[in-house]
């Protein structure tokens, strides 16, 4: 369906199109001529990501599961325990997501260093207090004392 302008807004539409050139060489429409469309604008093709490395003896699920761990740890702090709990909460089986976190296999101390910096950027917590608060979270207490430690507290 065309709509039907009356003279005022067509005058006022090709002011507007011609200030901020909205169909770059396109013939304006008027009463007496009949619409030319404008060129096609170009659009470069969408970068495209590889498909994913299929190494043998994965399977899709552990896959997938390594890909959100590495994103999940790229976000934020994770003990082991908790990152594998995260991913079974995003329905993973317990098998792929202890899979993928074995496979990703981070430093467990940077996570509780990382964790330990991130509570203190929020709260303020003793020393003892920090360590119990990172070993609830599901870090080792060896794990927690080093990331307590890194904080200088």
């Amino acid at each position: 369906m065309i709509p039907i302008l009356c003279a005022d807004q067509t005058a006022t539409i090709q002011r507007a199109t011609e200030e901020f050139n909205l169909y770059p060489g396109a013939q304006p429409v008027t009463p007496t001529t009949k619409p030319v469309a404008a060129a096609t604008p170009t659009f470069a093709a969408p970068k495209t990501t590889a498909p994913a490395k299929t190494e043998p003896g994965i399977t899709a699920g552990q896959r997938n599961a390594i890909r959100a761990a590495k994103d999940y740890l790229a976000y934020t702090a994770f003990s082991r325990q908790g990152l594998i709990e995260q991913l079974e909460f995003e329905s993973y089986s317990a098998e792929d997501a202890t899979f993928a976190v074995d496979y990703v296999a981070p430093d467990w101390n940077i996570q509780a260093a990382k964790a330990a910096q991130d509570y203190l950027n929020y709260t303020a917590f003793s020393r003892q207090g920090l360590i119990d608060q990172l070993m609830f979270e599901g870090y080792t207490s060896a794990q927690a004392q080093y990331g307590v430690e890194q904080t200088g507290l």
